[in-house]
């Protein structure tokens, strides 16, 4: 008895992720019914795109309700037998120590990785990761010192310049970490140049008797 695969109606896929150039949340993809669902479980709109209609959450709402509205949707839609990815960062049923646990994990490795190193592209690799200008754990931990700064500045109703001692500080210290992360880029360039063999010393020349 020949036996034939069943058919299998598969919704399209519905992914929900916040666009880093206009920080909407947006919901690409899915049928009317996936549509439907956005709207009502998360409040979210229609709007025209170049490829067709999309979804979005309203402007102005608190990174709080697009967590909570993103999250809501995303599980009505799994719920209706929708296949939907969720951005990681807009999921509210995450761990809350999820996030600072693989951050641990991931210096450990980079630790690690620099003992084992057995070459200086190794090296060269692990100091990009420290000091890479956009992505680079120094100028990113740069930039949280800044708008710790400016957030701490405003509460205490300091004007630029004459802030306490301690969150004056703040800012020479995030100066400090940009001269850090130039003077562990420089290093990095020179591990990545090639290594050249060590050249022999000349023999010494003879002397006549």
């Amino acid at each position: 008895m020949t036996r034939t695969e069943p058919d299998f109606w598969v919704l399209e896929y519905v992914t929900i992720a916040k666009d880093p150039r206009t920080g909407l949340v947006v919901a690409i993809g899915g049928t009317d019914q996936a549509g439907d669902i956005l709207q009502r479980a998360g409040g979210f709109l229609t709007a025209p795109g170049p490829r067709g209609d999309y979804h979005r959450l309203p402007h102005g709402l608190p990174v709080e309700q697009q967590r909570l509205k993103a999250t809501t949707a995303s599980h009505a839609l799994l719920a209706a037998g929708h296949s939907v990815h969720l951005d990681p960062a807009l999921n509210m049923l995450a761990t809350p120590d999820g996030d600072r646990d693989a951050a641990l994990r991931y210096l450990t490795h980079l630790a690690e990785r620099a003992s084992a190193a057995e070459t200086s592209s190794a090296v060269a690799e692990i100091l990009t990761e420290v000091a890479a200008p956009v992505h680079g754990m120094l100028p990113l931990t740069r930039e949280m010192i800044v708008r710790a700064w400016i957030a701490a500045s405003k509460l205490h109703d300091a004007a630029p310049g004459v802030e306490p001692e301690p969150l004056a500080r703040l800012g020479s210290t995030a100066d400090s970490l940009s001269e850090a992360a130039r003077v562990v880029l420089r290093a990095r360039n020179h591990a990545a140049r090639p290594t050249q063999p060590p050249t022999a010393a000349p023999a010494p020349a003879r002397r006549s008797p």
